[in-house]
């Protein structure tokens, strides 16, 4: 893998999830980590193409639609932070979603959604 490549994923992963998430660990230490840094990270998220909150907006769809609300929440997060979404935007999309991914999915992301507001909101007042 090229180290250039590994760095650049490195760099857009701490973008994407605003450095929230552990760092990765060391080249050749986990193929799993590797291959993610430089294909999803490196080069997907890097991709000029589509913006991050396209991006983002997508990934919120298809995470939904798998039903992985923790996913979502990370997600969800690392896109309020980056003032990509904002909570008005956020439980419309859920609204909407509940048409393409169903109600008990959509249900579980608008309780994703409640639990993050209410970490967010405590954490403002301490």
């Amino acid at each position: 893998m090229s180290d250039s490549l590994r760095d650049k994923g490195i760099e857009m992963f701490n973008t994407v999830y605003c450095g929230d998430l552990p760092q990765p660990p060391p080249p050749g230490q986990d193929k799993f980590f590797d291959f993610m840094l430089e294909g999803v990270f490196g080069k997907l998220w890097a991709d000029s193409t589509l913006s991050m909150r396209d991006r983002r907006l997508v990934l919120l769809g298809a995470i939904a639609a798998q039903g992985e609300d923790m996913t979502w929440t990370i997600q969800a997060r690392s896109a309020m932070k980056r003032g990509e979404l904002n909570q008005q935007e956020l439980e419309e999309i859920i609204i909407f979603l509940t048409q393409y991914v169903g109600y008990p999915r959509a249900s579980k992301m608008r309780m994703a959604l409640i639990g993050l507001l209410a970490q967010q909101a405590q954490q403002k007042s301490t």
